[in-house]
């Protein structure tokens, strides 16, 4: 079925891989705009293992899963088809019937071959988290990352940070001592030399208490964090525990498109243009594939602001097109 003619396939305006933020809020605008849009939706959002969301303007504290409810039946109303899918594999294709190009053939796991003039990517971002032994049950309740999403609900506790790099973990200790009188960094991945007089100053000026060693575990209690195991065997105490994951990108799908990809402290990610452009054209990237440090809120207007620049550039070809026909 892979090799099916173009002329047989389901063809869209646009295929839009990933249901979260940012891929409906693309959907929304451009069904909107009366674009046929197949949204490929994996059902594996990053963040379903938070109780709830924040810095969403109107859905501060939302439970993500309600949110998405939320997003998917807003986007039907305007004729957006959503599949429960994956994308396996996507290339590029020849135009179907003089339509202008480009073109890409996108094969689904379960639905077979589409073809579709843009495609966006809008998820393919893995959490990996440090080699902590009983972390991953933890994390996204009281194992976090990021201070604002998640800061104000520990806030006067007691927080504990995993030190990835010293500029990190001086960083992040710095924004948790907003929120809390209690905050320890644990040296873990750096050596101490690696902490500068400077940094060392400044945590001791703001009552950051700094330990060397690495973190073997973490101790529960009650279904709660209790505190890390440290490899000398003694325990820190804390409520909450903030790491920094690494973000890794699964490229699989998009190999023989062969994207130009581009990293940062936090990992790797598609390189996109202001407007979500990547390398190959007619695929953009929105969202954390394209923005590690965005959240919500910001993968939501990253998919918003490439469905106008998609929906621009199909408006053109289109026009172009007719004027081709007229002319002809």
């Amino acid at each position: 079925m892979t090799d099916a003619p173009t002329a047989s396939l389901p063809r869209y305006d646009v295929v839009v891989v990933g249901g979260g933020p940012a891929g409906l809020s693309a959907a929304l605008v451009l069904g909107r705009a009366r674009r046929r849009v197949l949204v490929v939706d994996a059902g594996r959002p990053r963040n379903a293992c938070s109780a709830s969301l924040h810095g969403f303007l109107t859905r501060d504290g939302i439970d993500p899963a309600e949110l998405l409810e939320l997003a998917r039946s807003e986007v039907e109303r305007y004729g957006v088809q959503i599949a429960r899918d994956e994308v396996v594999r996507a290339t590029t294709e020849d135009a179907p019937d003089g339509v202008p190009g480009p073109w890409f053939r996108v094969i689904l796991a379960d639905g077979g071959p589409v073809v579709a003039r843009r495609v966006v990517v809008a998820a393919g971002i893995t959490d990996v988290l440090p080699e902590i032994d009983g972390l991953p049950g933890r994390w996204g309740r009281d194992v976090l990352h990021c201070p604002y999403c998640h800061g104000h609900e520990v806030s006067g506790q007691a927080l504990g940070v995993v030190a990835g790099s010293a500029e990190g973990a001086v960083h992040q200790a710095l924004l948790l001592r907003q929120l809390s009188d209690d905050v320890t960094v644990v040296l873990h991945d750096v050596d101490a030399d690696e902490l500068g007089d400077r940094e060392r100053a400044l945590l001791a000026a703001r009552g950051v208490t700094v330990v060397p060693g690495r973190v073997e575990g973490v101790e529960e209690q009650d279904d709660r964090l209790a505190g890390v195991r440290l490899a000398n065997g003694s325990v820190l105490p804390c409520d909450a525990l903030f790491v920094s994951p690494r973000f890794v990108l699964d490229q699989g799908p998009w190999d023989e498109l062969a994207p130009q990809t581009t990293q940062n402290d936090l990992g790797t990610f598609l390189a996109t243009d202001p407007e979500g452009r990547t390398s190959v054209p007619g695929l953009w990237a929105v969202g954390n594939v394209a923005d590690l440090s965005a959240q919500v809120l910001g993968a939501a207007e990253l998919g918003s602001r490439a469905a106008i620049g998609i929906n621009g550039e199909l408006v053109l070809a289109d026009a172009d097109a007719a004027l081709v026909g007229q002319l002809a």
